[in-house]
């Protein structure tokens, strides 16, 4: 009997459903279940330790969409939150698309310093729908536009977690279009008692919640606004790398906000994620909204039965408290910092702190190894001679300071010289070079007060130089910015097919909402170099310059989990360290999604298969997530055309760790990777497995 109640269930909402107007076609038994009243739909769903999160939504227009947000167990459920509305904003800018500067890949773009647009996104409640996807349940509403835009409301709750997301999925025909959005919930109501949120050093701050008071940015840690009342708190956050369009400063731009008439277009009073459209004031490129692409401008929420501290606790799970987690046998590593502590401090008479307050923020994120880009602006590369080693022996010296047993600070430049665009020179032990020789000096020399030196005049030295102190090169942010067509110009280049050249870095460039997965750009990069037949690497990079507590770091910030079972001594040198990077023996993640093992029929990243003459193969992995899973991508090439497999993930749920073992035809097939995503678009994936 037990079995044949939710197809009982079904049956009588089909019933229902043509007076409603909500379509149940697509709805599956899944946990959840899913009521259809006159007016409105009641949507209950599991979100773990025996509990219920219930949400009652009201789809008549002038009512509140939100009408109860409750959770508990059976017969004892506590009202959260009622009478709440989504509330969008959208600002609509002029992308600049030219092949010079990289198309849709552009970043020196200043879409804030042209006419743009700032509207409240329309909501006029249509007809509804409720989908199952695995152990996710979607209700989808009719009825967003604003200006160019138009699309649906769609809310997706996630089983085993009192976690949903909430996004205004619209898109536009217009072309050459850079987005941003705001988002929130508001009421016209009393809804809380108090509106909280973490300060940057991490204190909980609380205040009254008062219906009059106007909207105020709030400067957070942990992009977390919450309301809280009697009944319990609600969490409002956004996805924690997506929201973050790139830039050159993680500043803390205030991504959150409270109170009323905000922007002078929001009149009731709410909390919510918004974006400062000014960003770092330098380069500010925005979103890419290309035409008919589906923008997802969405937020996630989350709720407790518990005050403010309790749900903030849980926010905070999603990202391991903002830090890289450790994992057996690998170390963390992240690259391409313009801290510029070097110039700034130590050479500029200021005092010289025995713990900079970088390098404690950058422990603090659980990184292992931090690889330097320094003197990108205020240095001297091609000399004069005294000054550039003076800088040189300043670097090495308060890097080896700073370094201990679980912390490697690590010198390396963005040398941007002889090669062509720009790209990351990375040494085993400190190496005096300058980037200019005379025609009467000689390659290399030996100084009385540092030893030898190398003056490097053109690409063949620089490539004699690596080669010699078995250095590396990679391309910085290959295809955009300052490398806007490269590697591919210098892809026949002898320095380029050499082992010392190990590939390129990524970083989510450009931000595209529509997209299941973070930038596209460098993963594409990955393809092509192994389709041309050479054996490179991605590497994760930041790319950005302030490091200070008060900064919104994680969001700008992914790792590289090295297999080392030990941090190198920095006095011993570090090869080790390009050992790994250039064997391809890591992989890249934003943090939130771990794969502590992978192997193709035994084969790991970096190695090479012989594959069977079936060309069946077995792809094994082990997987650790926070956010419940989106998808896997299974990657593969022959040289010319690059294969997508992708394997739904759906049924995971938030907080897992699983084993997964897919068959693959690599039949004719030159390498394979795998990327794996979770529905923030958090992500991470392997280096290459090269086939034969």
């Amino acid at each position: 009997m037990k079995k044949s109640l939710p197809i009982f269930i079904i049956i009588c909402i089909f019933f229902i459903n043509a007076s409603a107007q909500v379509n149940l076609k697509a709805f599956k038994p899944n946990g959840a279940t899913v009521y259809v009243r006159q007016k409105g739909v009641i949507v209950n769903w599991p979100v773990g330790n025996n509990a219920i999160g219930k949400m009652v939504l009201d789809l008549e227009n002038g009512k509140p969409l939100f009408s109860s947000l409750q959770m508990g167990k059976k017969g004892a459920f506590k009202v959260v939150a009622a009478n709440l509305d989504p509330v969008f904003i959208l600002r609509v800018g002029k992308r600049t698309l030219s092949p010079e500067s990289g198309g849709w890949d552009v970043f020196f773009d200043r879409v804030p310093n042209r006419p743009y647009t700032t509207n409240l996104v329309k909501f006029e409640k249509g007809n509804a729908s409720v989908s199952t996807h695995g152990m996710q349940t979607v209700v989808k509403i009719a009825g967003l536009k604003s200006e160019n835009f138009s699309g649906n409301l769609e809310i997706t709750l996630y089983n085993g977690s009192p976690l949903f997301n909430v996004a205004a999925v619209v898109s536009t025909q217009k072309d050459s279009t850079a987005i941003l959005y705001d988002a929130g919930l508001v009421s016209k109501k009393e809804t809380w008692s108090n509106v909280a949120w973490s300060d940057v050093k991490g204190d909980l701050h609380a205040e009254k919640a008062v219906k009059t008071d106007g909207s105020k940015n709030l400067e957070v840690k942990y992009r977390t606004v919450i309301g809280e009342n009697t009944g319990g708190s609600l969490a409002v956050f956004p996805a924690p790398h997506q929201y973050f369009y790139p830039l050159d400063e993680a500043f803390n731009l205030k991504f959150t906000w409270k109170g009323s008439n905000y922007l002078n277009l929001v009149p009731d009073f709410g909390i919510g994620i918004r974006q400062d459209p000014l960003g770092d004031k330098r380069y500010v490129p925005w979103f890419n909204a290309p035409p008919n692409t589906q923008q997802r401008l969405n937020f996630f929420c989350l709720l407790s039965t518990g005050k403010a501290d309790v749900v903030l606790n849980e926010v905070k799970k999603f990202t391991h408290n903002d830090t890289y987690v450790p994992l057996a046998g690998y170390k963390t590593m992240a690259s391409h910092f313009h801290n510029e502590f070097i110039s700034d401090v130590v050479l500029s008479g200021k005092p010289i702190p025995e713990q900079p307050e970088f390098v404690d923020v950058l422990k603090k994120a659980g990184l292992n190894i931090v690889k330097l880009a320094e003197f990108h602006g205020p240095g001297h590369p091609k000399g004069p001679d005294s000054t550039r080693l003076k800088e040189l022996d300043a670097l090495f010296k308060q890097t080896k300071k700073l370094s201990d047993p679980n912390f490697l600070l690590l010198p390396g430049e963005e040398a941007n010289n002889f090669y062509g665009g720009h790209w990351l020179a990375f040494f085993p032990k400190p190496i005096y070079w300058i980037m200019a020789r005379k025609s009467d000096l000689p390659f290399e020399s030996n100084n009385p007060k540092y030893g030898k030196v190398y003056r490097v005049s053109d690409k063949a030295e620089m490539l004699k130089l690596l080669e010699q102190e078995h250095g590396l090169a990679w391309t910085a942010h290959a295809r955009t910015k300052a490398s806007t067509g490269y590697p591919d110009k210098y892809k026949e280049e002898d320095f380029f097919k050499s082992e010392t050249f190990m590939g390129a870095a990524w970083k989510a460039i450009p931000g595209d909402l529509s997209l299941p997965t973070l930038s596209k750009r460098v993963l594409n990069l990955m393809d092509d170099m192994a389709n041309w037949g050479l054996k490179k690497h991605i590497i994760s990079e930041a790319d950005i310059f302030t490091i200070t507590e008060q900064n919104e770091m994680y969001a700008h910030l992914n790792v590289n989990y090295l297999q080392l079972d030990k941090l190198p001594n920095y006095a011993d040198g570090w090869q080790p360290v390009l050992d790994v990077m250039q064997k391809g023996k890591f992989f890249v993640s934003t943090g939130e999604v771990l794969i502590p093992s992978f192997n193709v029929d035994g084969k790991g990243a970096g190695e090479t298969l012989k594959v069977n003459n079936g060309g069946k193969a077995k792809i094994n992995m082990q997987l650790n997530w926070t956010f419940p899973l989106s998808f896997a991508e299974i990657v593969s090439g022959d040289g010319k055309k690059v294969y997508r497999k992708q394997l739904n993930l759906n049924t995971t749920q938030a907080f897992g760790k699983s084993d997964f073992s897919w068959q693959i035809d690599l039949k004719g097939r030159k390498w394979v990777r795998v990327e794996v995503w979770d529905i923030a678009t958090n992500g991470a994936f392997t280096q290459m497995v090269w086939l034969e």
